[in-house]
């Protein structure tokens, strides 16, 4: 028997397995940017934390959405977040802004009496011109509160004068929150305007 060209039977599976193989690899892509994305906007971190090593220190106060006090052996020292601003709340010479509250409140939620790990940047000066230390903030689950104020929308990005390490990813960390509307950007809260 003469066999004319390929097993019919054989082309349909070979069909099958491809397009069985091209679902599988776009549900996982699309999973894995789905994971990524949500990582952020949730938790500012991306899908997967890592846990930074110490030393950690204790806060001991909330100055307000982007100040926080910490016991550094037995020193309190303000810490001041990098590349992040909140509207304000403690100055006297300024009217409380919209969502200044809300951004107090949270930061309070998230570290005060809790252990805390700086990380400093080379590319900003140690401490600013009111003394206060600039560092980047991580809780003890690995998350950057710096990116979390900005992911859930109580803090917005903020570059004083020189660019920083993280500029880029706070700013389309920024973006996400304001395209979801989140916290200050939402209609409600504060017109979507900081």
């Amino acid at each position: 028997m003469a066999h004319h060209g390929p097993d019919p039977f054989l082309k349909r599976w070979t069909f099958a397995v491809v397009i069985a193989s091209v679902i599988v690899l776009l549900s996982f892509l699309y999973n894995t940017q789905r994971e990524v994305v949500l990582g952020i906007v949730n938790s500012g971190v991306g899908a997967k934390a890592q846990i930074p090593i110490g030393p950690y220190y204790k806060v001991t106060r909330v100055v307000d959405g982007d100040t926080i006090v910490v016991d550094i052996n037995g020193v309190e020292e303000k810490i001041r977040l990098i590349g992040i601003n909140t509207p304000e709340t403690v100055d006297t010479r300024k009217i409380v802004e919209c969502f200044g509250k809300e951004a107090s409140a949270r930061m309070e939620e998230l570290v005060n009496g809790k252990n805390v790990r700086l990380e400093s940047d080379d590319t900003q000066s140690l401490r600013d011109i009111y003394g206060r230390m600039l560092d980047y903030v991580y809780l003890e689950d690995g998350q950057m509160l710096n990116r979390k104020m900005i992911a859930e929308g109580y803090a917005y990005e903020y570059t004083y004068m020189t660019p920083y390490k993280y500029q880029k990813e706070f700013r389309e960390i920024q973006t996400l929150a304001r395209v979801s509307s989140r916290g200050l950007w939402a209609a409600e809260t504060c017109s979507g305007k900081k």
